[in-house]
């Protein structure tokens, strides 16, 4: 099977190339703009936040967790797709309410460079995580971790898609987007069909599969409503495409994005989920599925991830470029600079591969926490217009950092803080802790500073 990944993996790449335009001008390699100075359409724009947002980490975690903790797994993961929607509120209201062309200059507004600072690293940190993760998804469905294939897939995916993206920047990430989401679906659907056909679903066992309403899978539904709000604000990839055309096909792209994201979601996860009722002792999710599915349909499934890895990576190296170039100005706003980011970012990301943690949701709840400092700037400054002092955003911004980071040690066992003081013992209910406590801290430290210093 490995060989006949190898080929699809290479008929992608080649489409992907093939669909690629070269970007001449910064206007094209950095807010993807036509040769003829023209925006992207409603359907491209659609498209291309569906498949950045369904990536191969996504569509993995979202199987994992319906394998484990059944439908309230996957309908967890689900529900951080919402975040479509607080992202076309948060867009709407800094371009339209506000009048700013970036979430940079708006954060510089109100809190200065030292507000710009603190973002500008969750962001780089945040994309750092995207290329790590679907690199090291690739890896792992093309063999063992260290294997030959292992390492040869993850760097050749690397080279590839680095490869067509220094070429047209966004501009070509937007192109290949809609060729690898309409690739995407027609895979999805012929998975859930084939799956159907193979195995048979059972439509009461998939709906019962998390009966008890305090488990993992219920906590973490708590836990993505809670982050739900602040998760769009800190995913770049998300950010830029807000700001590419008109009012009313931005809000309909992130609307349409939201119940197309949400269907792919769930119809991945619910294969996971069926894999769950039928596993047998000492089973992995892989496993599982290689023995009720057969050699086809587990190609269908690896298909779907190679096609979601590469159209989302293709995306983090465009919004890398433009961070580090247009955003943090780390050198003059050239093509080429833009090049040499996408480079730096591949091999950041690379080093995380080969050198970090190997499970994939960490990443997801560690930045979702992380970003949690910014719900209160959307709450009092985005959709209110408060001006908090800077010691109300950084109180919040400490806070976030403080409990993404005990998250991470509390989820790794490195040791438990959280165990002995509440007789909380699972990670998910840790990160739901973990999560109104810092939104608690960062919303009462904003509404305090904006009483005390008189700035509503």
């Amino acid at each position: 099977m490995s060989y006949t990944l190898a080929a699809a993996l290479g008929l992608v790449a080649i489409g992907s190339i093939w669909f690629s335009p070269r970007a001449l001008d910064t206007a094209g390699f950095f807010r993807g703009t036509s040769r003829s100075g023209e925006p992207p359409s409603l359907l491209t724009l659609v498209f291309s936040q569906v498949t950045t947002w369904v990536f191969a980490r996504s569509l993995m975690n979202a199987a994992i967790l319906g394998y484990f903790y059944g439908a309230a797994g996957t309908i967890a993961y689900a529900a951080y797709y919402l975040s479509f929607l607080t992202g076309a509120w948060i867009i709407d209201a800094i371009r339209f309410k506000h009048g700013f062309e970036s979430v940079q200059s708006f954060l510089a507004d109100r809190y200065g460079q030292t507000g710009v600072w603190c973002y500008n690293a969750l962001v780089a940190v945040r994309l750092l995580s995207e290329v790590f993760a679907n690199l090291l998804v690739i890896g792992i469905i093309f063999g063992a971790a260290g294997s030959t294939a292992y390492i040869a897939s993850i760097v050749v995916l690397a080279l590839v898609t680095l490869g067509y993206s220094v070429l047209g920047g966004l501009r070509a990430s937007l192109r290949t987007d809609v060729f690898q989401m309409s690739v995407l679906v027609a895979v999805l659907i012929a998975l859930v069909i084939q799956t159907g056909i193979v195995s048979g679903y059972d439509i009461p066992a998939l709906a019962a599969s998390s009966p008890d309403m305090s488990g993992p899978g219920w906590v973490l539904l708590c836990v993505a409503l809670l982050q739900v709000w602040s998760y769009p604000l800190h995913d770049p990839v998300m950010m830029d495409r807000g700001f590419l055309a008109d009012r009313e096909t931005t809000r309909k792209s992130f609307y349409h994005a939201a119940w197309l994201g949400i269907i792919c979601i769930l119809a991945f996860g619910f294969i996971g989920v069926h894999a769950g009722l039928s596993k047998e002792a000492g089973e992995t999710m892989v496993v599982t599925l290689e023995r009720l599915l057969g050699p086809e349909t587990m190609l269908l499934f690896n298909f779907a991830i190679i096609i979601s890895a590469v159209s989302t990576l293709d995306s983090t190296l465009a919004s890398s470029a433009k961070l580090a170039i247009v955003d943090m100005k780390a050198g003059r706003e050239t093509v080429g600079n833009g090049r040499i980011a996408m480079v730096v970012f591949m091999l950041g990301g690379l080093i995380f591969v080969f050198l970090g943690s190997k499970d994939l949701f960490s990443a997801v709840a560690v930045s979702g926490t992380a970003s949690m400092f910014l719900a209160p700037v959307i709450f009092f400054s985005i959709w209110g217009s408060a001006r908090p002092p800077l010691w109300s955003f950084l109180t919040a911004f400490i806070a976030a950092m403080f409990g993404a980071a005990l998250y991470f040690f509390e989820a790794g066992g490195t040791f438990s803080l959280i165990e002995p003081m509440t007789g909380v013992a699972h990670k998910y209910s840790k990160l739901l802790i973990i999560s109104i406590s810092v939104l608690a801290t960062g919303c009462a430290a904003f509404w305090v500073g904006i009483l005390t210093s008189g700035k509503r």
